[in-house]
């Protein structure tokens, strides 16, 4: 799993940028089977102040999701980010949940190949009611 720990001790009181890149083996420690692959690159901005740290955040890059159609490989981009001001319990702040959770939300409900992308024995399979 990539880090998306802050050492927040270590930050000069303007801040700090970092950047990571998140790809499947982060997904995977969420247990989530939907997400084939993934490169997404997290861009973070973090500025302490004493109790409490303010976090700008970049989420960008694509990931490979099953098509709900066909059930051939998907890929997608994503593009989200999020700005929250955290209150951390220690000397620590984990982004790692956030980001999990805004690359999901920033995926369409239904996602499917685009018209005439789905593999064509499913689609026949499919449109021929033998279901």
């Amino acid at each position: 799993m990539q880090p998306f720990t802050v050492k927040l001790s270590g930050l000069a009181s303007a801040g700090a940028e970092l950047e990571w890149t998140a790809g499947p083996a982060f997904f995977e420690s969420f247990g989530n089977p939907d997400i084939l692959d993934a490169c997404v690159k997290v861009r973070a901005r973090v500025v302490p102040h004493g109790l409490t740290t303010d976090v700008e955040c970049s989420i960008e890059g694509s990931v490979t999701v099953p098509c709900d159609r066909c059930l051939e490989a998907l890929k997608l981009p994503v593009e989200t980010g999020f700005s929250e001001v955290y209150t951390p319990e220690g000397d620590e702040l984990d982004l790692s949940q956030d980001v999990y959770d805004y690359v999901c939300t920033s995926l369409p409900l239904q996602r499917v190949h685009e018209e005439g992308q789905c593999n064509q024995e499913t689609v026949k399979y499919l449109s021929n009611n033998n279901i």
